[in-house]
């Protein structure tokens, strides 16, 4: 009995459920990945994703060849079509997948499983991206949770997750491989290369993502609570594009924690680890989206429905390109751009200034970041511009508005951050480095910064900006 393994965001071997069902089958394994982006409608693959999406399925590809294996693509508007397909050519009659949470997946993943039952095949569907599936955690009520924190202290409640399985040594072939189109067929990479900087800055692939959290459970693990929120320092464990593209899993990362605490005498306190956390921020996200799907495009609070959004083509404009004229804004937009990926802390000071100072919609912020960033992931894109927003589940509290120079002096108080990303500004002292605007003419010369040539003005003046985002959220109490 021949079983397809459906790939989609799981593109690893270790920690595989639906892989390791098919090993366990003892029967010859065709693994699959199809390229149907027309299915996820608005939310097809971004630019920077489809990148990785390359990259990561050319070393899922090597690594599948080493066991014995390939990987058959196929690019279509229909996946049913291609499934259907590739089992005639193979005589395939076992369908298998990991499940996937966004609305559009669920929808087309139930429609494909009732179609290929309907036509005789077995199918089943397995939990390879979550800690704890999003219809599993709910509230004393019996509903879905819309604050972190009561999650969180949920889900830390639960047992822990199954540990990781490994990767297959072998794999069984069939005796007739399907046809499959070229990898370059897909067409994921961009033309012209605009992603070239990408790849100075990331190593798609499972190998490289269990390398990074091997380095950072033993580098990096120790200062996390007191480094993470440090542009101009490596304190975070840059697993999230890994993560998102399920070359590394959840459950990998949970015990690959667990157990470096435990080597550190950390037996009772390392669930409550902030490096854990921030994977819980990620189930939440999920949860959310979820039990919320209208909040991918839509605010979850109703209200926000009627707030007074300005549309300012130029402003925008000059936000994604980085030149607002506040340099940790711009310097974190630049990163966007050149890697494909921005600090986290400097996602929140950039978001903020979007939808606060410029008081353009949170979804503008949201879409650029869904085309640019590496780890493009709809779940966490959504609840991270809805809560900066204020709109979302535990959002931000309305008058949290970030300030964007007092934010830079405390998370990049030499400017390291700034400088490597605005260049343009290196030369400027500590003291004006963040606000270049108030810098005495003679220091700006000095430094070789002419304000409105070669770095721009503000956009805005952040308190009377401020002031007006305050009175258009005052609105919504009316």
């Amino acid at each position: 009995m021949t079983t397809l393994v459906w790939f989609r965001r799981d593109l690893r071997l270790a920690d595989n459920p639906a892989l390791r069902a098919a090993q366990a089958a003892g029967a010859p394994i065709v693994p699959v990945f199809v390229f149907a982006p027309e299915e996820d409608g608005a939310f097809a693959p971004g630019g920077a994703s489809r990148w990785w999406l390359h990259h990561s399925l050319s070393r899922l590809e090597e690594e599948l060849r080493g066991r014995g294996s390939r990987l058959t693509f196929r690019s279509g508007p229909d996946t049913l079509t291609e499934l259907l397909r590739i089992a005639a050519d193979c005589g395939a009659t076992r369908v298998l997948w990991n499940r996937c949470y966004e609305p559009a997946s669920i929808a087309r993943d139930r429609r494909i499983s009732t179609a290929l039952r309907a036509a005789g095949f077995d199918t089943a569907s397995f939990n390879a991206a979550l800690l704890h599936e999003p219809w599993t955690v709910e509230n004393r009520s019996g509903g879905p949770f819309q604050v972190f924190s009561p999650f969180w202290r949920h889900c830390k409640a639960l047992a822990d997750p199954d540990e990781p399985a490994e990767a297959p040594l072998r794999m069984t072939s069939p005796l007739a491989w399907p046809a499959s189109c070229a990898l370059a067929d897909l067409g994921l990479l961009p033309r012209p290369d605009w992603a070239k900087g990408f790849g100075a800055a990331w190593t798609p692939g499972s190998g490289a993502g269990h390398e990074a959290l091997r380095r950072f459970l033993k580098d990096g693990l120790d200062d996390y609570g007191s480094s993470r929120d440090r542009p101009d320092a490596e304190g975070t464990s840059r697993l999230s594009p890994h993560l998102h593209f399920g070359e590394i899993g959840p459950r990998e990362i949970w015990h690959g924690a667990r157990r470096s605490a435990l080597r550190r005498g950390r037996h009772t306190t390392w669930r409550d680890s902030q490096f854990l956390a921030e994977l819980g921020w990620r189930e939440f996200a999920h949860h959310v989206l979820y039990h919320f799907p209208q909040a991918a495009d839509r605010p979850l609070r109703q209200k926000f429905a009627r707030f007074p959004w300005k549309s300012n083509a130029g402003e925008l404009r000059a936000w994604q390109r980085g030149s607002t004229g506040f340099p940790i804004v711009d310097a974190g937009m630049r990163q966007l751009w050149k890697t494909g990926w921005m600090h986290n802390r400097v996602r929140m000071i950039a978001g903020s200034f979007l939808v606060k100072d410029l008081l353009q919609p949170w979804t503008e912020g949201a879409r650029w970041f869904w085309d640019t960033l590496v780890d493009a992931d709809l779940a966490s894109n959504t609840l991270g511009w809805q809560w900066v927003a204020g709109c979302g589940a535990d959002a931000a509290p309305y008058f949290r508005i970030f300030n964007p120079t007092l934010q830079a002096t405390r998370f990049d108080p030499q400017g390291t951050y700034v400088r490597e990303w605005v260049p343009e500004l290196a030369r400027l002292p500590c003291e004006w480095i963040h606000r270049p605007w108030a810098a005495p003419p003679l220091v700006l010369s000095a430094a070789g910064v002419r304000l409105g040539t070669n770095y721009p003005h503000r956009l805005v003046d952040h308190e009377a900006a401020r002031a007006e985002a305050l009175a258009a959220l005052a609105t919504l109490r009316e």
